[in-house]
């Protein structure tokens, strides 16, 4: 952003406020849901269908990336400061994920791979604690016991998220860019994902 005109530098902060805003609150409706479609071992975070926004502008790298503090800091009031693991880990992730795919943005498949390999790799390395703190930590996962360690519950989670990921971002994320570039709506983004 350094060296452009004031114009594009506001727009672009306009943008990332927006997804942020519209991620935060589509997550958070989406944490109300049943267990399997906004938390636990297993989900399918249908918010994350918005991580395609990032095919068309370098702003929802950011956007992104608060949005989803934003949201993930509801489980701060829920379970305690272990909370702050996912506002800043799972932000985290996004924010990789995010720059995944505007950095990948002319390759579409591989662009849509960011938010879910960064999610499956960062995600599952603290959701043992997350999921025992809101009382799952004895039970087992996958049919593993708990006590084989923190190893065997971390690939649990790649497998898990990653599986939850690919389903949301390419089932639904996929055909959402589809129509964003078939549709006026593309051209609120600027670029709409060319170089």
């Amino acid at each position: 952003m350094q060296g452009a005109p004031a114009v594009s530098r506001t727009r672009f902060v306009a943008q990332a406020g927006v997804i942020a805003a519209v991620h935060a609150a589509f997550t958070l409706a989406v944490l109300q849901m049943p267990a399997q479609l906004g938390w636990g071992p297993v989900q399918l975070r249908l918010s994350e269908a918005l991580t395609v926004v990032a095919l068309f502008t370098p702003a929802a790298i950011p956007g992104l990336a608060l949005g989803t503090a934003i949201a993930n800091a509801s489980l701060v009031a829920q379970i305690g400061p272990v909370g702050l693991l996912d506002v800043v880990f799972g932000s985290l992730a996004t924010l990789l994920g995010a720059w995944w795919t505007w950095h990948f943005r002319t390759r579409f498949a591989l662009a849509l791979a960011g938010p879910v390999m960064t999610n499956a790799l960062v995600v599952p390395a603290y959701l043992p604690l997350l999921l025992a703190a809101l009382g799952f930590g004895q039970e087992p996962l996958f049919g593993l016991d708990p006590g084989l360690g923190w190893f065997a519950a971390y690939l649990a989670g790649v497998i898990a998220i990653l599986v939850g990921q690919a389903i949301v971002v390419y089932g639904l994320g996929a055909p959402l860019a589809l129509f964003l570039r078939r549709t006026a709506l593309a051209e609120l983004f600027g670029g709409v994902g060319d170089r």
